[in-house]
């Protein structure tokens, strides 16, 4: 089936709630170490899009099987062209070329948008997918904060990588 990308509804909330509760229980990509509820999900979602920041679903045959989205890097004024990433996959349907579909179109919205530098920080240095999804679509490696958490009885690394947005900083924002 093919996948589509489209901006999230807010009837996707229970699907991306499955997804991220998923992750946060079973994977290291979060740091949360309680999954949310639906409530906290919608909060996040809306407050996401209040701020003018993308936050987009993939579908395949009717179903969401992904989302990502950006926010603020840091909520300081000076970062304001700067975002961070996220991007999630249903546990059934990591490695099947998701997150592949998801990266580009939310790369282009933030282009689009007026930002400038978009960075992801990936939790473990052992989440060799996720460094490999982002290193596929021109992010470079920035850093690592090596056992800055603690999770599923052991310490993890965040691993920073970036990658420039439009004419990145080579010009001026023009806002």
């Amino acid at each position: 089936m093919p996948i589509t990308i489209r901006d999230s509804r807010p009837s996707d909330v229970p699907a991306i709630c499955a997804i991220y509760g998923h992750s946060v229980r079973h994977g290291v990509a979060s740091f949360e170490l309680d999954a949310p509820d639906e409530a906290e999900i919608t909060r996040r979602r809306d407050a996401t899009l209040a701020a003018g920041f993308p936050h987009l679903v993939a579908e395949e045959d009717g179903n969401v099987v992904g989302y990502s989205y950006a926010g603020p890097y840091r909520p300081r004024p000076a970062y304001r062209f700067t975002v961070e990433n996220s991007v999630y996959v249903a546990p059934d349907h990591q490695g099947k070329g998701i997150g592949r579909a998801l990266l580009p179109a939310l790369i282009a919205r933030c282009e689009a948008a007026g930002f400038r530098l978009m960075v992801a920080v990936i939790g473990d240095s052992a989440n060799h997918p996720s460094i490999a999804l982002h290193a596929a679509f021109g992010f470079r490696h920035a850093g690592l904060l090596p056992s800055v958490g603690w999770k599923h009885g052991r310490w993890l690394d965040s691993v920073l990588m970036v990658r420039p947005l439009g004419p990145g900083a080579s010009t001026p924002p023009d806002r």
